[in-house]
């Protein structure tokens, strides 16, 4: 029943800023941490940022002082603000869901390219 739908993906130049948002379904959304992972090719995915159900933050220290994660929980939806992207931050982005520490639900993820 829980849906993850982001949007906000696309390309842009080095040193340009996108925001990206997830909208989520079938879930009390307030009561979940929610988190932002990326992919790129041939790597793993990893944590970008996490915030908590309080709103507290947390992030990679790749993203640190570049990304902001805020949520709107009368919206159910979370956002990732980047700014000042790099060629590196090119992957595929997802929102997930923590529940209890766990990763139980993924949205369909979306693309962010970075490029010159």
């Amino acid at each position: 029943q829980v849906q993850l739908v982001e949007s906000g993906g696309g390309s842009v130049q080095p040193g340009g800023s996108l925001r990206l948002s997830c909208a989520v379904y079938g879930s009390f959304f307030s009561a979940y941490a929610m988190s932002w992972y990326r992919q790129a090719p041939g790597k793993q995915r990893e944590l970008v940022a996490r915030i908590s159900s309080d709103g507290n933050c947390n992030y990679a220290d790749s993203a640190k002082g570049r990304f902001t994660i805020s949520r709107n929980n009368a919206k159910n939806t979370v956002y990732l603000q980047m700014d000042n992207l790099k060629p590196e931050d090119t992957a595929v982005y997802y929102c997930v869901r923590v529940h209890a520490g766990v990763l139980d639900y993924w949205g369909q993820g979306t693309q962010v390219t970075v490029s010159s």
